[in-house]
Parts: C-alpha cells; sequence; structure tokens
C-alpha cells in the first residue's frame, strides 16, 4: 500500500487534531480498595458479563535449556528456558463477584512483588535517573488488578444483557443455555504474548476484558531479556532445583544465584546498539538477538499451553504441587494456588480453537507462531496490537508452507502508522494471509490518537504523561474499548458459534463494516503526524497550548466552527481508520470451510441489528486527561 506524496515520509507537513470519540463503556463500580482516598491508582473495571478471576502460576519447564549459546552476559548463558511463570485470567463464578466487593477474596498486584525492585527495574528500562524512579511508581505500588484471586471459574452461561441494559447485576444473572451446547460452557483460550518492556501484568485491562466476554487468557511473562525485570525461582531441592535445572537442562547461574535461590532477570540491550528498535537508529536491528528471543518465547508458550492441557484435564494439583509463585518464594503471594478447584476445571477450556494474542515485539510472536502451523496447529486466528516489523522474521523462502494460513486483525497505534517501513510489514502480513492457495480473511485497521502503550495499562495509570509527553489525544478507556470491540468483532466472524457464548451480552460497533480507508486516499489534514525524529514515538497536537488550557471550551469552540461549516461533529466514523478488509467472498468462504471442520460460525451483525456499545455523545472533559479530543481544524 503505498504512501501519499508531498512529503518525505507521510502526507504533507500540515497536521490536525485528534477525532471525536464516543464516551467509554459502562462499567462496574469499583470497591471500597479503589477510592480516592486510598492510597494509589486503580484501573478500570471489566465490561463484559463475566467477573474475572486470576491464578499466578510459576513451575518448572519440562524441557530446560539453553536456547542460544552465543548470547552471553558476564560469562553466563542468558537465553535459558529453566521455568513458566504466567497469569491466566478467566471467567469467575457469579459469587466471587459480591465476595470480591467485600473484600473476601484477595487481588493481584499490578506491578507484582517485590515492588520496590520492580519499579527499578522499570526505572532502568526507562532510562529513569533512580532518584525519581520511586515518586513516579509510588502510585502504582498499591494498584491492585479488578480481578479476584484463585476464584472459582464460571459454571454459567452469560446473560443476554450488558452492562448498559441491564447495570451491574448482569455480573450475578444467569443466562439461558444455548440449544444443543452442554450444561456448563467450554471458554475458548487466548495465549498472549507482551511486547518489549512489558510484563504478565501490564496488558491486564485487554486480558482482564476478554476474559469477562469468556476467555481463558494465558498472559505469559518471557524470560527473554524484554521484561524490565522478572524473577526466575528455583525449586528448594529435586525436580526444578538449581542443581536438577543444571544437570538435565545443562543451564548455568552466577554464584550469587546459587546462593539466593532465584534469578535476576532485567531488560536486556544488544550490546553496542542498545536502541535498536527505534525507527531512526543507523545501525538496524540487533537480528541475532531477537530471533534468538522469539525462539525462548515460542519454547516458552509451548510450555504454557501444556500446563493449560494439564488443568484443562482437572488436574491441576499437579501444577499446584510444582507451583513457585507460593510463600517461600521470591514475587510470590503468600496465597499461591490455594483454594483453586482444580476438579472444576475439568473440560472447561477449549484447547482446539486457541487464539493467539500480541503486542508489539509480542505481535511479531504471533505472527511466528501463525506461520508455523504444524507445530501451532491449535492457534487458527491471530490478533497483532501495532507490530514492531523490525522484529518480525520475514517468511523463509525454502518453504513455501511457512507463511499465515490463519484470519488475522491486526491493528495499528496511530503513531506506529507513521513509520513507513513498519507500516508496510503490517500491511504486508494481509496481503501474505489472504494468498491462494490456502486464503485467510484479514484486517488491518488503526486507532486514531493513540500511540504504542496505548493496548497497554500505562496510559489507564498514567494519562497525563502520555498525554503531556507521548501526545496521545484519545481517551485511554475509550481507546482499550476500541481494541476490544474490534477484535471481539473479529474472533465472532472466524471462531465456531459454539466458542462465542460469552458475546451475546456484546453490542457491536460495526468497526470491521467500516468504509475502507487506505493510507493513501487519508488527507494529511486528518493526521497528527509528528517531525520526522519522533516518528513512532508520539503524536504532535497542532495549537496543543489551546487543547491544554480547557478541553472542554476548546472542544465547544470546535463544535460551533464545525457547525458554521456545515461540518458534521457527532464523532461517527472518524476514530478508526480501517485501511483493508476481505472481500464478502473470502470471508463467506472461510465460514463455510470452518462450518465443515468446527461447526457453524456466526455471521457478522448489521448495523440495524444491534445497538453499539459506545455512546455518540463527547467526553466533555469528564474522563482521564487527554479523553476529551479536539475536532479537526480541516477546512474541509
Amino acid at each position: 500500500m503505498p504512501l501519499p506524496g508531498k512529503h518525505p515520509v507521510l502526507g504533507a507537513e500540515h497536521t490536525t487534531k485528534a477525532p471525536n470519540s464516543k464516551r467509554p463503556k459502562p462499567r462496574p463500580p469499583r470497591g471500597i480498595r479503589d477510592k480516592w482516598f486510598f492510597p494509589g491508582r486503580s484501573l478500570p473495571t471489566y465490561t463484559g458479563p463475566y467477573s474475572v478471576g486470576t491464578m499466578e502460576i510459576e513451575v518448572p519447564a519440562a524441557d530446560p535449556r539453553v536456547i542460544s549459546s552465543r548470547i552471553t552476559r558476564k560469562k553466563k548463558h542468558v537465553l535459558q528456558l529453566e521455568t513458566v511463570l504466567m497469569t491466566v485470567y478467566y471467567p469467575a463464578s457469579m459469587d466471587s463477584h459480591e465476595a470480591g466487593k467485600n473484600d473476601k477474596l484477595s487481588r493481584q498486584l499490578w506491578l507484582g512483588r517485590p515492588r520496590y525492585g520492580m519499579a527499578q527495574g522499570y526505572g532502568a528500562f526507562a532510562g529513569l535517573p533512580t532518584g525519581i524512579v520511586l515518586p513516579i511508581f509510588l502510585p502504582a505500588l498499591f494498584t491492585k488488578l479488578p480481578a479476584y484471586r484463585n476464584a472459582g471459574i464460571a459454571s454459567h452461561w452469560a446473560p443476554e444483557a450488558n452492562l448498559k441494559s441491564g447495570g451491574e447485576r448482569v455480573k450475578t444473572t444467569e443466562g439461558t443455555k444455548p440449544p444443543g451446547s452442554a450444561e456448563l460452557p467450554r471458554f475458548p483460550l487466548m495465549m498472549f504474548s507482551h511486547g518489549l518492556g512489558g510484563s504478565r501484568t501490564m496488558y491486564s485491562s485487554l486480558a482482564g476484558e476478554f476474559a469477562s466476554y469468556g476467555f481463558v487468557v494465558c498472559a505469559v511473562e518471557h524470560r527473554d531479556g524484554s521484561s524490565p525485570r522478572t524473577y526466575v525461582n528455583h525449586a528448594k531441592e529435586g525436580y526444578g532445583s538449581r542443581e536438577e535445572r543444571e544437570k538435565n537442562g545443562g543451564l548455568d547461574h552466577w554464584h550469587k544465584e546459587k546462593k539466593r535461590g532465584y534469578d535476576v532477570m532485567d531488560y536486556m540491550f544488544p550490546i553496542d546498539n542498545p536502541y535498536d528498535t527505534g525507527p531512526n537508529n543507523p545501525k538496524g536491528v540487533d537480528k541475532e538477538l531477537r530471533e534468538a528471543q522469539i525462539e525462548l518465547r515460542l519454547a516458552e508458550i509451548d510450555e504454557a499451553y501444556r500446563l493449560l492441557s494439564i488443568i484443562a484435564a482437572g488436574d491441576g494439583e499437579q501444577i499446584a504441587a510444582q507451583n513457585l509463585r507460593c510463600k517461600g518464594f521470591v514475587g510470590a503471594s503468600s496465597h499461591g494456588l490455594r483454594g483453586v478447584d482444580w476438579k472444576a476445571w475439568r473440560g472447561r477450556i477449549d484447547l482446539d480453537h486457541v487464539t493467539a494474542c500480541g503486542h508489539s515485539f509480542g505481535a511479531a510472536t504471533v505472527v511466528e507462531m501463525l506461520r508455523n502451523g504444524g507445530r501451532f496447529q491449535q492457534y487458527t486466528q491471530g490478533l497483532i496490537y501495532d507490530l514492531w516489523g523490525g522484529g518480525t522474521r520475514p517468511p523463509a523462502e525454502e518453504n513455501p508452507d511457512h507463511r499465515i494460513q490463519a484470519p488475522i486483525l491486526a491493528i495499528n497505534s496511530e503513531a506506529f502508522t507513521y513509520w513507513p517501513s513498519n507500516f508496510e510489514t503490517v500491511d504486508s502480513l494481509v496481503d501474505e494471509a489472504q494468498t491462494d492457495p490456502s486464503p485467510a480473511p484479514a484486517w488491518l485497521m488503526t486507532v486514531r490518537g493513540t500511540v504504542h502503550i496505548s493496548q497497554s495499562d500505562f496510559p489507564l495509570l498514567y494519562p497525563h504523561l502520555c498525554s503531556l509527553f507521548l501526545k496521545a489525544v484519545a481517551s485511554p478507556r475509550r481507546a482499550l474499548d476500541i481494541n476490544v470491540n474490534a477484535s471481539l468483532e473479529f474472533l465472532r466472524q472466524v471462531m465456531p458459534a459454539d466458542m462465542t457464548g460469552g458475546f451475546r451480552a456484546f453490542d457491536s460497533e460495526n468497526i470491521l463494516e467500516s468504509e475502507a480507508a487506505p493510507l493513501d486516499r487519508i488527507p494529511s489534514s486528518q493526521m497528527l503526524r509528528p517531525k520526522n525524529k519522533w516518528v513512532a514515538a508520539r503524536l504532535k497536537i497542532r495549537h496543543e497550548w489551546a487543547f491544554r488550557i480547557s478541553p472542554k471550551l476548546f472542544r465547544e469552540l470546535k463544535r460551533k466552527k464545525a457547525e458554521r461549516q456545515g461540518r458534521s461533529f457527532d464523532g461517527s466514523g472518524n476514530e478508526v481508520w480501517l485501511h483493508a478488509k476481505p472481500e464478502e467472498g473470502l470471508l463467506a468462504e472461510w465460514r463455510r470451510k470452518m462450518m465443515e471442520v468446527a461447526g457453524p460460525v456466526e455471521e457478522s451483525v448489521g448495523e440495524d441489528e444491534v445497538g453499539g456499545d459506545g455512546e455518540k455523545e463527547e467526553q466533555a472533559g469528564e474522563d482521564e486527561a487527554g479523553s476529551t479530543e479536539p475536532q479537526s481544524s480541516s477546512s474541509g
């Protein structure tokens, strides 16, 4: 897809304001623990019909090994598969909602333990001076996920009503069983891979949203040097101990690790090229490091899938017996996996129609999974959030099967859309998926007013910083809603109908039915394109000083200007650019094939059949900073 002319990067020099936006979806009220008079910042509650539970699991890998013998630090191999660490988000039972409100169930920390150690890791990754790390992260030290630790898995079907129509009671309402379905719902699995600087909780709002709509989401914390800081525990003795890992896996450890009983792995910058991720880096990407990291990530995902298979067989006691995230281990809660009813998990996870999902480098990991259909045959569709093209392997020329043969939805931030080579990589993936001999439907869209971290929790916790320094102008909650809504629309179209029972409460906005807007046809007057040196890093807000003084007044002035010029100011259709979507014939053919293999796939829902989750009302300045977007200053 060619880029527009008039500028060496994209479009003309003229830039404008962000689009109008609908209101974020209604959410259940927060509990007492998240009120303003408690220290710390709060994450938004989840919009789906289910409450959400979490489990923290770290167990020794079944096949420990050194991934790369060439990549070392201080004479130690650093890319080693030793344990697998993950947080599992899942639909929780109805009684967990009231128990959680009354603080009868504990909740997982967002930052993780030890809190100050984790904050130091994030500070080092961000290049922050030691003296300001604690003040910046102090509010997040007390943040907890709005999900309930070790809660029972939901045993009820989701109700047809949603929070907008039914209020908070939908969380404790049982829906009717679909005809021909089993008594207990079977929840589809989603495997999530984080990006550089991420962790298993950095995307908790995304993961929790999907869990609230009926997914079991496994968020793996990669030990490949991409997390700001992660702790790798050793069992005290026997299986999983340091001695056993060294003997059976050939792993090596520093002396201080042997003494204290755990490893600390911080973010690993490439040697002599620490900022290989930037678009203006003359040295390019450290391919050897990034490809080795992907190999470790794939191995960890294999291990995580194995663990979920054991849990789905009702044999989770095996996992609990090996769990290293319990009392006595670093980074662990004293609760461990206490109270989990493992037998209730038997047959409750669908392991055959798994969604691969990832952000940035995690999206590059998803691409590699989908290209290896033999090894990852259970992964039948992919969600690609703000792909980092530099870390994405090209398809193997010598292997014609090494290509995407599954449906994909690629969602870009606006900031990354202005990175020409990166956009071309994402666009090529859409073409790759839809190419013969086994074409699959694919979509590519951009959420306007967003930056690279908009799909993580960071803008929800630090909206003012993201608005001030990264020039993000989309409401963090509304941006989250758009990402989730578009993803659910996609999944409803490509997954078997019996796997989407939790979607009954979801009102489609028909984002993927929008009119196609190829990048070369978008007027430059609609773009928030920054100067070349800031491409991919942030956006540009024209007349920013006026927006900062009074977003509400600024918006009202823009409304009046639009009315004088006869332009609409209702916000419809301008929060998203839909760059590519499949032809109707391809989508119909894919549905036909899926029906032959796995049963019916839901038809897409037209605009006249449902109401949108979001409302076309202006933000009025009541949401977080950056949630009131100024309207286009285009005179057209």
